[in-house]
């Protein structure tokens, strides 16, 4: 160094510090997803492999002692796709997801719009109305299949003291009656689902946006379709694939019957896997029940990206 020149600066340090930040602020934010990572590996990533795995295998009841389960190739669908039961239990759980999605999502969003006024007892009576869906599935379907049956319940005796019938109705007996029945029942639980997860989508829409819409000439459908519904659709996607899947109601209140008349494909993989025990072709049509369920939520996606841009 020359005389009378002044030192020039390290800026290493400084630098070195700000890497290292950058560095252990991107390793902070991979540690605090690691957990939730692993949590899905396990409980969803693993069951959903094994189930595919399983679907291509002779998987019964002798693999557990045995320890072998023969490779089948695509038998276990071929199978399970080409029975009548098959076609009957797609047909009945269709009918059982629109009318539950019917009776469910019209109604919930109906009071989701009506709770988002102030009134007096509005949060109370929004906390009872939660009751319904917070009661154990069982219980539920329990006490339904009392109230439903056609001899001693407490419906077809009120309908008899209003004279409104003459005779007990089959609810849970009766080929369509059972159908309806389930479907009756799944709406009531699911009611206050819809209704709280929309009145919490429709309380995080700012109201600049409906101000906004009406500003620009927007009525009242114009502002429904382009600012509430983007919200409350997810909860319609949410609750087909809920309802499709709809096990323990069904199996409570009429256990599939009667004559496979409340059959869904729910119930029909339950009942190959853990009363015939064929795990193989039980788990396939597990695997289109995903399938259906996924291809929905891409299709309605799709729809509603393609409804924002126009």
């Amino acid at each position: 160094m020359r005389s009378g020149s002044s030192p020039v600066p390290d800026r290493s340090g400084p630098a070195r510090t700000a890497a290292r930040a950058r560095l252990w602020s991107r390793v902070s934010r991979w540690l605090f997803l690691l957990p939730a990572v692993v949590y899905l590996l396990l409980f969803f990533g693993y069951p959903l492999v094994r189930n595919v795995v399983m679907s291509f295998q002779q998987y019964s009841a002798t693999t557990f002692y045995t320890g072998t389960a023969p490779f089948v190739g695509l038998r276990n669908y071929t199978h399970t796709l080409s029975t009548d039961v098959f076609w009957q239990a797609l047909l009945t759980t269709v009918v059982f997801t629109v009318g539950s999605i019917a009776g469910q999502f019209v109604p919930g969003l109906a009071l989701a719009l009506f709770f988002r006024r102030r009134f007096p007892l509005g949060g109370l009576l929004r906390s009872l109305l939660l009751l319904p869906w917070l009661l154990p599935l069982v219980v539920s379907g329990t006490t339904w299949r009392w109230m439903l049956d056609t001899d001693s319940g407490i419906v077809n005796q009120a309908l008899r003291d209003l004279h409104l019938v003459s005779s007990g109705i089959p609810w849970l007996t009766g080929t369509s009656e059972a159908l309806v029945s389930v479907i009756l029942v799944n709406i009531w639980v699911g009611i206050p689902f819809n209704t709280a997860i929309l009145y919490g989508g429709l309380q995080d829409i700012p109201a600049q946006l409906y101000e906004a819409a009406t500003l620009d000439g927007a009525g009242r459908m114009a502002s429904f379709r382009h600012v509430t519904w983007p919200v409350v659709g997810v909860v319609l996607v949410l609750g087909v694939v809920y309802t499709v899947k709809v096990l323990d109601i069904i199996l409570v209140v009429t256990g599939g019957g009667p004559a496979g008349a409340t059959q869904t494909l729910a119930t029909r993989s339950y009942e190959l896997s853990f009363q015939q025990l064929d795990f193989g072709r039980g788990a396939a049509l597990g695997n289109v029940l995903v399938l259906a369920s996924l291809a929905f939520a891409l299709v309605h996606l799709r729809a509603d990206r393609r409804s924002r841009t126009t």
